[in-house]
């Protein structure tokens, strides 16, 4: 987090982070197409002859407090491209947030996997402390008939901390919900830290009002499943579902 005392700014920082074509930029293009005209600021993007990002792309999101602050919300990608490594640690550097966008084709498990690794490489070398900094993980190209299934990514989510999302991105699905779920966790990990309610009478709806609107966040996979499973079990045997 950025804090400039003089102007009242608030910068925060979120990443988006994966391997290449896994759907980041795609994801930042969708948000600007649905975030809130009067919240969204331009889109940066630096691309190559074929059409990958090269560097990063920036997205402001900037809203205004009741409480006088000026709050900005910076997404950026990352280059996913092998020889673009050292870019990325460097976009890391002083992230708040971190949504990881995994390519759900199955063909894609080890190239997600070394990606992930090397995140949190990257975030450790950067001097954060990768177990505890908010992480959601996108699941993105639901669409494709080699995805993997549901069933497999809720066990995924059930092995780590991280909430999954599933997400079509070029469509816009899933997209949103990913944020919304990331700024959640943020939300929660900046009140932990720096005691950003009373420090800077900012709520957590506030937040997610200026940000989304009257848009609601889809619970992740793990949630749909755990409310799926207390459902069933209070299901009396013999009751058709």
């Amino acid at each position: 987090m950025q804090f400039n005392t003089a102007q009242r700014e608030i910068v925060l920082k979120v990443v988006y982070y994966g391997p290449p074509l896994s759907g980041k930029t795609s994801n930042l293009q969708a948000l600007h197409r649905a975030l809130k005209p009067d919240a969204c600021g331009r889109l940066t993007t630096l691309d190559t002859a074929n059409d990958r990002t090269l560097f990063f792309d920036v997205l402001p999101v900037t809203m205004n407090t009741r409480s006088g602050y000026r709050l900005k919300l910076k997404l950026f990608t990352v280059p996913g491209q092998v020889i673009h490594a050292a870019t990325r640690r460097i976009v890391l550097s002083g992230a708040d947030a971190v949504v990881f966008v995994a390519d759900s084709q199955r063909s894609e498990s080890q190239n997600n996997n070394e990606f992930w690794r090397g995140m949190r490489r990257f975030l450790t070398e950067n001097g954060l402390d990768a177990d505890s900094i908010p992480v959601v993980i996108q699941f993105n190209k639901r669409d494709l008939p080699n995805a993997r299934s549901n069933d497999e990514l809720i066990e995924v989510a059930r092995k780590g901390r991280e909430p999954v999302y599933p997400a079509v991105a070029v469509r816009g699905e899933g997209v949103l919900d990913t944020l919304y779920g990331l700024i959640e966790l943020l939300f929660v990990d900046l009140n932990k830290r720096y005691n950003f309610v009373e420090r800077f009478q900012i709520t957590a709806e506030e937040l997610l009002t200026a940000v989304f609107g009257d848009f609601k966040g889809e619970p992740s996979l793990s949630q749909r499943a755990d409310i799926a499973s207390k459902a069933a079990a209070r299901t009396p045997r013999g009751t058709r579902p």
